[in-house]
């Protein structure tokens, strides 16, 4: 069998997917071939793949770490919230259905079939996978019919590593607590612990490292201090999403409850002169803003409704009035016009809502949904750039006739009479320097930053940092004991 490893956290946000990503950089500059893989996703944050599907951005970021194109296999269950109880769900890239969790969870097991068809055919490519578990597996409720933890891990005869976030607190209650509720089957799969996100000096928790070990018997492979560079690489979900102070030049987002793809604000929080500010709900739009960006999003209507809710509806128009500019990206884009009509109920009870009235354009849902990358130009200056669609919709009206992109072959997105008001279904677009120069430039601003450039930097001096910190050779060793057994 392929070697793997399974990394698996005390909870959610714990730093699992930067810790794959960076062992991905760091075993594939071994000259290992390595891939990522993650059984079940729940995320809004989606990328297309080389294959024509979605996964997990983090799973996309973890191929290019790896130096691989993403493919569907990569996560075979996706899950994309809709609602508070329900969630669109995606197997091995592809849309299946919408679910409530109630019902997921009766029946998730189903889908372990598909989990570990993905699973071979990626290991029969690969010299080791290098597997992240989803929340935490000391989640008891939820281990009948798992497919994202220990379910997983025991199917595939895969070894786990743990991993707690100390700055959280608590974190020797995290692994010892954790070993404390697992079955004795699923506590032997685990072949040791790391700890993560550590500040100040490493030799304080010595003890701390060391009563784990005496508590559980696990061994400790490394004690990772914060790596402070994460904030430039693509935000996995709306937990890492933070303001970004920078320069003059301030782009206000509201941050909606089912905010989806928001990757796009990355290349734009990573340049020295712009400032990205995110808005929760509870506090107006700030009026000193230049651009006013209304992300994705998985509930167009639902999200539209809790923009007006906040007052924010009030707040862009005064920011229109006082000369300032409003761009929409696919769900985004949809608010902007007079209407969003969802006739199947697609995502949501079935209606017609009035938009924002800003673009002079109608959307109806409806149910073959786009996943594709796209390569362009921007219109007039022609600079190139390249992105990818996910959505539900078509979106037809006057102002297309001002669409400012040309994506193959045809113009694509809608803006107003004075261009102040711009709408697009492409997301990632300012990941494309040229492009977001001459967007930048509209706003009075220079770029001064090479993005991609930026995201492989990040990635080096990541697999640098575990390299100096975790016991990637112990690590290695582990891994190579499944495909001895």
């Amino acid at each position: 069998m392929t070697p793997a490893v399974m990394i698996q956290g005390t909870g959610s946000n714990v730093g699992k997917s930067l810790v794959v990503a960076g062992l991905c950089r760091a075993l594939a500059r071994r000259g290992l071939r390595v891939v990522p893989f993650k059984p079940q996703n729940m995320s809004n944050n989606a990328a297309v793949t080389a294959d024509g599907g979605e996964i997990g951005r983090a799973q996309a970021l973890q191929a290019r770490a790896a130096r691989r194109m993403p493919v569907n296999d990569m996560n075979p269950v996706l899950l994309k919230p809709e609602s508070e109880t329900g969630a669109q769900l995606v197997v091995q890239g592809r849309r299946r259905s919408s679910q409530e969790a109630g019902f997921f969870q009766r029946n998730k097991g189903a889908l372990l079939q598909a989990v570990l068809e993905s699973f071979e055919r990626l290991s029969d490519q690969v010299d080791i996978v290098v597997v992240e578990g989803a929340g935490s597996p000391a989640e008891t409720n939820l281990r009948a019919g798992d497919i994202a933890n220990m379910g997983f891990a025991q199917a595939a005869g895969v070894p786990v590593i743990l991993v707690g976030d100390i700055d959280r607190g608590g974190v020797i209650a995290q692994i010892v607590g954790t070993q404390a509720v697992l079955e004795d089957a699923d506590r032997a799969r685990i072949a040791g612990f790391a700890i993560n996100r550590f500040r100040g000096d490493l030799s304080l928790f010595d003890r701390g490292r060391d009563d784990i070990v005496e508590r559980t018997g696990w061994p400790c492979f490394g004690v990772i201090p914060w790596f402070h560079d994460a904030w430039r690489l693509p935000a996995e979900d709306m937990m890492d999403i933070a303001s970004r102070p920078g320069g003059a030049c301030k782009v206000a987002v509201p941050k909606l409850p089912r905010m989806a793809n928001f990757d796009d604000l990355d290349p734009l929080a990573a340049e020295p002169s712009v400032t990205v500010d995110i808005v929760p709900p509870g506090r107006a739009l700030p009026g000193d803003a230049d651009l006013v960006l209304i992300p994705g999003s998985k509930s167009t209507r639902a999200d539209l409704a809790f923009l007006r809710a906040q007052g924010w509806d009030i707040d862009i128009q005064a920011h229109l009035r006082r000369g300032g500019h409003v761009l929409g990206l696919c769900g985004g884009y949809q608010m902007l016009g007079r209407s969003i009509a969802d006739p199947e109920g697609l995502e949501g009870a079935p209606g017609t809502d009035p938009g924002l009235g800003l673009l002079d354009v109608d959307t109806v849902m409806t149910g073959d949904k786009t996943v594709v990358e796209r390569e362009g130009r921007a219109l007039p200056g022609g600079e190139r750039l390249s992105g990818y669609e996910i959505h539900l919709g078509r979106t037809e009206g006057p102002d297309r006739a001002r669409g400012w992109l040309r994506i193959d072959g045809e113009t694509e997105g809608a803006a107003s009479p004075d261009g102040r008001v711009r709408g697009s279904y492409l997301h990632g677009m300012f990941s494309s320097d040229p492009f977001r120069a001459a967007f930048l430039a509209e706003l009075g601003q220079r770029s001064s930053h090479a993005y991609d450039d930026g995201v492989e930097a990040t990635l080096e001096a990541l697999a640098d940092h575990l390299e100096r910190y975790m016991d990637i050779n112990e690590l290695l060793r582990i891994a190579r004991t499944r495909a001895a057994d």
